[in-house]
């Protein structure tokens, strides 16, 4: 046997996935620029507000003309606007920041089917990483405001829930808007995961249910009225290892 004969032989399977992995290497320091540049371009903009909700809620929905009027009164009372950049409740979000009197951002994600950014942005930052864009939805906001959506909309408020709950995040308001939409998934949540000890009486109290544009930022300013909205130092240290 020739000495060429005992090297082992390289398939075009393993050279497969030696590219695979190489590229998947290299996609970490994509990741990285992701973070740094979004975190960069939004580092000014506290305090802000998340706002989400659906993204197929049409203009002349209720739900539409209550997130938009929600967005103009925490504008005008100096609250950042943060949405998912999208259409829908995303929109509304955004166009009522954009007519107030404090910064309209939105987030948008690269989707397989295009999500097309509203025009009612004064800083657009689009992600390739769902995981980035939550990471800043969560880092920058002062409080979440979740009008009804479908999965997506959920998956942050669930997220944001498990953060706080866990003490991975420091503790913001989480307002629900519009009861009869949440009714069912609160009642869930009390009648099957706490009864049966999935969770703790006290998590509910991480939520707040408002419907009045008016009291959601009376709730904000609440929350924060004894303390101020700067971050606390342990909340900086918490938000770090995020």
């Amino acid at each position: 046997m020739s000495e060429r004969e005992k090297l082992p032989q390289t398939t075009d399977s393993d050279a497969a996935t030696q590219s695979f992995t190489a590229r998947e290497s290299w996609r970490i320091f994509g990741i990285m620029a992701e973070f740094v540049e979004a975190t960069e371009r939004l580092s000014e903009i506290r305090p802000a507000v998340s706002i989400f909700g659906s993204a197929r809620t049409l203009p002349d929905s209720p739900y539409y003309q209550l997130a938009e009027e929600i967005a103009r009164k925490l504008s005008d009372a100096g609250f950042s606007v943060i949405s998912g950049g999208g259409p829908g409740i995303m929109e509304a979000a955004n166009k009522g920041a954009f007519f107030g009197k404090s910064p309209s951002i939105g987030l948008n994600i690269q989707l397989p089917h295009e999500q097309q950014a509203n025009a009612y942005q004064d800083i657009s930052q689009t992600f390739r990483h769902f995981f980035a864009r939550k990471f800043m939805f969560v880092k920058f906001a002062s409080a979440y405001v979740v009008l009804p959506g479908g999965f997506g909309t959920l998956d942050e408020l669930l997220e944001a829930l498990t953060l706080i709950q866990t003490g991975k995040s420091r503790r913001i308001p989480i307002i629900l808007v519009c009861e009869p939409f949440w009714r069912g998934l609160i009642d869930w949540f009390r009648e099957r995961m706490i009864s049966e000890g999935m969770a703790s009486l006290e998590d509910l109290d991480l939520i707040q249910i408002i419907d009045k544009p008016e009291d959601v930022v009376e709730a904000i300013f609440k929350h924060y009225e004894t303390r101020g909205f700067a971050p606390l130092p342990f909340e900086r240290e918490m938000l770090l290892n995020l």
